[in-house]
């Protein structure tokens, strides 16, 4: 499932857009989660506030108060730079100024739903392409896709009710699944993860201290390492720190 925000002070663009994602969800079974913002403050507040990041933007360019770009901007001075942006406009001259937010597509008004659609695949296929670096779990009654960067821990969780349940840790929420850290541990063993604990996975990248048997984490968190894998863990991190720097 993709995250899509669509931004425009315009009530029926906002519809048309998501009216043409609905209708192409329902030809290719691709997913989206769709929140709509009327103004460009509304959607850096949402940012400002840490909610849970979109994967694809789609902003009006000519907004009152803020424009599209100027809101572009200010959600990647908030370190959020893996969002696809896809702006509309009705003036081309705002092509080049775009380029300075990272754009994907840059489209002009008034709007092709096949271009769109056409737009919105060729995401799709570019999202694909990075699988490698996403997974996609199943939390509650939905599929959420995680990026592996953002992914801080796995943990096993006690449960009386569910049976092999998870704690999947981001940067930005914790997520409750199912699976085993067995499973995962070999899954992500390739890709800056480690098992510290018969039931914790970390993710190296988020490592920022170790200290008497615990790891600490880049979200505070600390978590236990088991006595048998203190020095395992311990020459891992180094190798993955050496390298790093190399």
């Amino acid at each position: 499932m993709y995250r899509v925000a669509i931004c425009d002070d315009e009530d029926k663009q906002r519809e048309l857009v998501k009216s043409i994602l609905i209708t192409l969800s329902i030809k290719t079974n691709i997913d989206f989660e769709i929140e709509s913002f009327g103004s460009g403050e509304q959607l850096v507040s949402y940012y400002e506030c840490h909610e849970t990041p979109f994967h694809i933007l789609i902003l009006d360019i000519e907004m009152g108060g803020i424009n599209g770009i100027q809101t572009a901007h200010k959600i990647r001075g908030l370190n959020n730079l893996d969002e696809q942006i896809i702006f509309l406009t009705s003036y081309p001259q705002y092509m080049v100024e775009s380029f300075d937010v990272m754009t994907f597509q840059y489209l002009i008004k008034p709007i092709a739903p096949s271009i769109l659609e056409e737009k919105i695949i060729k995401l799709h296929q570019y999202f694909q392409a990075l699988n490698k670096k996403y997974m996609v779990i199943k939390s509650g009654y939905e599929e959420v896709v995680l990026k592996y960067d953002e992914l801080i821990s796995i943990e096993a969780a006690k449960s009386l009710t569910i049976k092999s349940k998870l704690h999947f840790t981001t940067t930005n929420q914790t997520y409750e699944s199912k699976g085993t850290i067995s499973d995962y541990a070999v899954a992500l063993k390739d890709c800056n993860f480690l098992q510290i604990h018969r039931s914790i996975i970390i993710n190296l990248l988020h490592v920022r201290k170790f200290a008497s048997g615990v790891v600490l984490m880049s979200n505070g968190l600390e978590l236990p390492i088991g006595r048998s894998k203190i020095k395992e863990v311990k020459d891992v991190y180094t190798k993955f720190m050496i390298m790093k720097v190399d």
